[in-house]
Order: C-alpha cells, then sequence, then structure tokens
C-alpha cells in the first residue's frame, strides 16, 4: 500500500502541483486583502470587488508555469529572439510579482499598466504572425483577441488605480478591447455552441455537461448584449457586473467540474490543459470584472 502512495505522489505532474499551489496561495492572499470589501459590499457587488483576486490568481498559475516548464514555455518566444529560455524565466517571474501586486493592492498603477503592455507585445510578437502565417485558423484570432482583453483589464486596474486623467484613458481603452472581445467570443458561441463557453477555443463541452448546446447559446447571448452596451458606452459598469458574474459562474460549474476530470488524468498535458482553460476563463472573468470595478457607481 506505501508503495502504490508513492508511486503516485511521484507520478504527480510537477508542473500541475506548482501551478495549482501557485493558484492557491495567491487565492488566499487576494481572499485575505478584499475580506473588508466583501464584507461592506451587497448583491451582485460582492463579485466585483473579486476584480483583482480573479485576476491575480491565473497570473500566479501562468507564472509558476513557465518557471516550471520553462524549456517547454521557451519554444514560443520567436527564434529571433536571443536568450529564450531566459525570457521564459523572466515572464515566469514577471507574472508572479504582478499577481502579488494586484491580489494586495500594492502598486497596481504599474503592475496593471506593464501587464498590460506585455501582453500587446505577446499579441504583437507571437500572436500576430501567427494570424498572417494562418489567416483562416479562427482559434488563432480568437487567441489575439482573448490577450488583448487581458490587456485592457490589466489597464483597467491600472487606470483605475490611478485616477486623474491618464487612468481615464487608460480605463476607456480597456472598455473597448474587452467589448470587442465580448462581441466576437459572442458571434463565435452562435457559430460553434458545442465548444467551451466564455473563451472559445479548440475544447468542446463534455456531453456529460447537461445542457451544453443551451448553455453555449446563451453565453453568445450574454456576451453579445452586454459587449454592445460596453462598446457604446451606455450602462457599462451594470452590463460589465452582469458578464463578469456570468464568467465567473461559468468557471466555477463549468470549469470546476472539468478541471477536476482532467486532473485525475495520468498525462501531464492534459492535467495542464484543465489548468490552463480554467486560469484563462477566470482571467477573462477578472478583467471584465475590473471594468465594473473601473465604472462610476450611477455608471
Amino acid at each position: 500500500m506505501h508503495t502504490t502512495i508513492l508511486a503516485t505522489f511521484f507520478e504527480i505532474s510537477r508542473t500541475a502541483v506548482s501551478m495549482c499551489t501557485a493558484g492557491i496561495l495567491l487565492f488566499l492572499i487576494a481572499l485575505w486583502t478584499a475580506k473588508t470589501d466583501i464584507a461592506r459590499a451587497g448583491g451582485l457587488e460582492k463579485i466585483v470587488v473579486l476584480s483583482n483576486l480573479c485576476f491575480a490568481i491565473p497570473l500566479a498559475v501562468f507564472g509558476a508555469e513557465h518557471l516550471s516548464g520553462a524549456r517547454f514555455i521557451m519554444l514560443s518566444v520567436p527564434s529571433y529572439m536571443p536568450w529564450r529560455l531566459f525570457w521564459a524565466y523572466f515572464v515566469g517571474v514577471a507574472l508572479l510579482l504582478a499577481s502579488l501586486s494586484i491580489a494586495t493592492k500594492i502598486q497596481v498603477r504599474w503592475s496593471g499598466l506593464l501587464f498590460g503592455i506585455m501582453m500587446f507585445l505577446f499579441v504583437a510578437m507571437v500572436h500576430i504572425p501567427r494570424v498572417l502565417a494562418s489567416p483562416k485558423d479562427r482559434f488563432a484570432w480568437v487567441i489575439v483577441i482573448r490577450e488583448m482583453s487581458f490587456a485592457g483589464g490589466g489597464w483597467a486596474l491600472a487606470g483605475n488605480a490611478m485616477r486623474g486623467q491618464g487612468g481615464s484613458k487608460l480605463i476607456t481603452v480597456g472598455r473597448v478591447l474587452i467589448a470587442i472581445a465580448a462581441i466576437f467570443f459572442g458571434a463565435e458561441h452562435f457559430l460553434h455552441p458545442a465548444g467551451c463557453p466564455g473563451v472559445p477555443l479548440e475544447k468542446l463541452t463534455p456531453a456529460w455537461i447537461p445542457g451544453r448546446l443551451l448553455i453555449g447559446y446563451l453565453t453568445g447571448a450574454i456576451l453579445l448584449l452586454a459587449g454592445a452596451s460596453i462598446l457604446l458606452a451606455r450602462k457599462t459598469g451594470m452590463a460589465a457586473t452582469y458578464l463578469g458574474t456570468w464568467i465567473v459562474l461559468l468557471v466555477l460549474f463549468i470549469y470546476g467540474p472539468i478541471l477536476i476530470a482532467q486532473m485525475s488524468d495520468p498525462s501531464t498535458a492534459v492535467k495542464v490543459e484543465g489548468i490552463n482553460y480554467f486560469a484563462d476563463t477566470l482571467l477573462f472573468a477578472g478583467a471584465i470584472l475590473a471594468l465594473a470595478s473601473a465604472m462610476p457607481p450611477t455608471d
């Protein structure tokens, strides 16, 4: 029996363990920081005050992935870049530091701003060349739009921390990028309702989840309506609150069970995929909630 337990322990993926550990630690830190705001908030505002938590956890997860799987991550670094392994580690450390800053709400004006710039650079240097190489690949376009929405969320966080004219401009840029993502993803859900809801990538919603097509169409409708409202700056705070809350529910009740199922698989790749889908969608929710948090109470 002891031999079996030890064998099981050593078969656990180091990458998956590090990603989960980082996510759990940041969850506890962010929850402790937000406890007063949660107690004071009422209704859906309790979800909005979790924007930093939803944003910080995925950054910690991805940072741990970069550090524990750097030799694999470095393959995504453009070939013309020198010291490709260094950049994999550098981004991992940067993500972990940004996650701590956002979770604790310390110097968010800088961590949010720099994270957004980093996402923009990823799009320009990595993802746009892939789109140009395969312009008919819809998933390549989804990744470009997704990364820009993440940048928008970071800039909304930074703008909210700055205030003033510079902060207002950052929030506006974030609003437009998040709205474009919501509308694009909403259209994708109507074209491909069987895909996992939220960020429409390759993975299909498992057949064991009831009403998966209904969830796909409903998510598409919410994304389109909220995205149009956000883009037109009509009831932006309300639209972002409802949309962010819906995406959080998807993370908990769709991606949570998927993650549990994939973590029981012996394959490291399957485990990491489950964690990444969970974290990606949570980060999208965090970006939307960051925008909701940055809006005036009357908006």
